[in-house]
């Protein structure tokens, strides 16, 4: 059998053992059922159709777009998504992390932002082991292991690597981390045990400006973060006008097994975290 010609659905779209066998029973089906070739004027590959639009080309999609694809869809379709709204003060953070870079000898890795989150909801996650597991087959499943995946925008689609044991590393190894994953992301040579195993997800697009957007949970897990950019806004603290850094962020959830008020809380331990960043040192 040419493994070429199969669409994986296993990690990181690596085929596995049931990919196979669908192939072989798609094979047993007469000749007359099979697709009949493309003509002038369809959707085949590179074919070009002329209407109100104008010239209209057709792309394919890789492989990994398609399990992108897939998941996706069936992750819509299939989880009851709601969705919480928070705005957190990263004013301690910010100040935080410039007194760090300030220490950090050059040519060390200097923890971003996004790597004081994935702590900041590793830490959260011990404390809520139901937003750290999955509702699959009738029955929930709580995993021991706090392993965050962090989204990377790749070539031709979004890939998820893991940060493995997020909860027990201090946050200039998740740095670590982290770049050497999205190095792998961009350069193609991650492995399919890297993009596997996460129990968690976080999302950032703070980096190109937006300030808050709703994710996709990354099924079967139970919730994943949208995280968008820290922008200093105006504030009120003690009837004075001050400012704030402030970071939006959206909790999406699967309501079969994190219900409202868990939800809540969940993200408001995560919020108290990051305003409080000494506390991810402990």
């Amino acid at each position: 059998m040419d493994l070429t010609t199969l669409e994986g659905s296993g990690p990181g779209g690596r085929i596995v053992k049931a990919d196979v066998e669908k192939a072989r029973v798609g094979a047993a089906v007469p000749a007359a059922s099979a697709r009949q070739p493309a003509v002038a004027g369809t959707d085949a590959p590179g074919a070009e159709t002329e209407t109100a639009k104008g010239t209209t080309t057709y792309q394919e999609l890789t492989r990994l777009q398609q399990v992108v694809s897939r998941r996706m869809s069936e992750s819509k379709a299939t989880a009851p998504h709601f969705y919480l709204q928070a705005e957190i003060d990263m004013s301690a953070a910010v100040e935080a992390r410039s007194r760090l870079k300030g220490l950090t000898p050059e040519g060390e890795v200097v923890p971003s932002f996004n790597d004081m989150i994935v702590k900041a909801c590793a830490l959260a996650l011990k404390e809520f082991p139901l937003a750290n597991g999955a509702y699959r087959d009738g029955r929930f499943e709580l995993y021991s292991r706090v392993n965050v995946g962090v989204a990377v925008a790749a070539q031709d689609a979004l890939v998820l690597p893991t940060v493995f044991d997020a909860d027990r590393k201090g946050l200039r190894e998740i740095a670590t981390d982290a770049r050497t994953l999205a190095g792998k992301v961009r350069d193609g040579s991650i492995t399919p045990p890297e993009l596997s195993g996460g129990t968690f997800t976080v999302s950032n697009l703070g980096m190109y400006g937006v300030s808050n957007f709703s994710a996709v949970i990354n099924s079967p897990q139970a919730a994943i973060l949208a995280v968008g950019a820290i922008t200093e806004k105006p504030v009120v603290r003690d009837g004075l006008v001050t400012t704030a850094h402030l970071l939006g962020v959206t909790l999406a959830c699967d309501h079969r097994i994190l219900y409202g008020a868990p939800a809540a809380e969940f993200l408001a331990r995560i919020r108290s975290l990051l305003e409080e960043p000494l506390s991810l040192a402990l």
